[in-house]
């Protein structure tokens, strides 16, 4: 992918995520207390459908908890003294597992000079089993592991997101702090937010989730669990929190009310590319841009000349505010639009030009 933010340093009121346990901390003016904004990747240790409106979830809690715990699954790699737990979601009876790229990718902080990491996984009737991983996108911070010589698992059911409102009940089940099958309850906060994160492994591409927000408890070790409806039905996969501060061995503080989860339709996509190819292919516009303000936008910066962009005839300097219905005020914006798209999509952007006047173009997204 091209559609890269490109370095720039953080002001103080700036929040970003990382695959580190405290990525990029967020000082705000006036000496408030300091964010950090994180996955909620694996803890690292020494030695639901319903689609239509937003319903509390009440006494169908243990209902879906009963329905849902038999496809959450807990993840391990251990390498030495060191131990890094995350979570997982059961895709299929012999073993295909969806989870994060960042809980089996490079989870560890260090890595010892010689050997192999374990990699295991603890089914929700007790079976441990080896894994081996399939396949992983840290574009989109997904991964499917297979959990080796198992069958009868339950796989969960498959629900969307695209019906989703704010303030609809929601479930998330997953293995905080390695404790697995942990269930907890609350709310879709917000839909469609962008939350920038950092792959684990140096020179890598950073990933933009076009992120559910919710406040439901999200805590080091749920990446890769399930976000549920009140249905039982799969809506999102638990991959980012805010937290007040921590550490990369310790892993960040507990949850503030603040996760994100990556819609399913997203993750499903990606992880059948996995499973086929072992890898994902993107939508791509074929520019670099770069948040700027005013008029708040994505500015373009560069254009690939074979590109989708240049094509369409979006010239460098133009600052994009629209991508079809959805407001584009940063860089970010636009990257976590992207990522509900496939590759031949056609889009329309709404872009101010360099006299200042608004235009809108017509983009057919090209393959990264």
């Amino acid at each position: 992918m091209t559609e890269h933010v490109l370095p720039q340093r953080l002001n103080v009121v700036a929040v970003a995520v990382t695959m580190l346990a405290v990525a990029v901390v967020s000082a705000t003016v006036g000496g408030l207390t300091a964010l950090a904004i994180g996955p909620v990747y694996p803890h690292v240790l020494r030695s639901i459908g319903q689609p239509h409106g937003a319903t509390a979830l009440g006494p169908s809690v243990q209902r879906v908890a009963v329905q849902v715990l038999p496809s959450v699954v807990k993840l391990e790699v251990t390498l030495g003294p060191l131990l890094s737990a995350g979570s997982g979601i059961v895709l299929s009876a012999d073993g295909l597992i969806l989870t994060n790229d960042h809980v089996v990718t490079n989870p560890l902080p260090v890595r010892a000079s010689s050997g192999e990491p374990t990699k295991l996984v603890t089914l929700a009737d007790g079976r441990v089993a080896p894994f081996t991983v399939v396949g992983s996108d840290p574009f989109s911070d997904i991964a499917v592991v297979r959990a080796e010589d198992v069958s009868g698992l339950t796989p969960i059911r498959i629900g969307s997101s695209s019906h989703l409102v704010v303030g609809q009940g929601v479930v998330a089940i997953g293995a905080p702090l390695g404790l697995a099958g942990t269930v907890t309850t609350g709310i879709i906060s917000a839909l469609h937010r962008p939350v920038s994160t950092a792959s684990n492994t140096p020179g890598e591409v950073d990933a933009v989730l076009d992120a559910i927000q919710t406040d439901a408890a999200i805590n080091p070790g749920n990446s890769g669990g399930a976000l549920v409806d009140s249905s039982g039905a799969l809506i999102g996969v638990n991959s980012a929190s805010a937290t007040t501060g921590g550490d990369y061995v310790n892993g960040p503080g507990g949850s503030i009310g603040l996760g994100f989860a990556i819609p399913v339709e997203q993750a499903l996509r990606v992880a059948d590319q996995l499973v086929a190819t072992g890898r994902a292919t993107h939508a791509t516009l074929g520019l670099e841009v770069v948040s700027d303000t005013p008029p708040r936008g994505a500015r373009v910066v560069t254009v690939d000349p074979r590109g989708p962009a240049a094509a369409a005839g979006l010239p460098v300097g133009a600052v994009i505010t629209e991508v079809d219905d959805r407001v584009v005020a940063a860089a970010d914006d636009l990257l976590a639009a992207l990522q509900s798209k496939t590759p031949g999509d056609a889009l329309v952007l709404t872009f101010v030009d360099a006299s200042g006047q608004v235009q809108t173009t017509t983009i057919t997204l090209g393959t990264a």
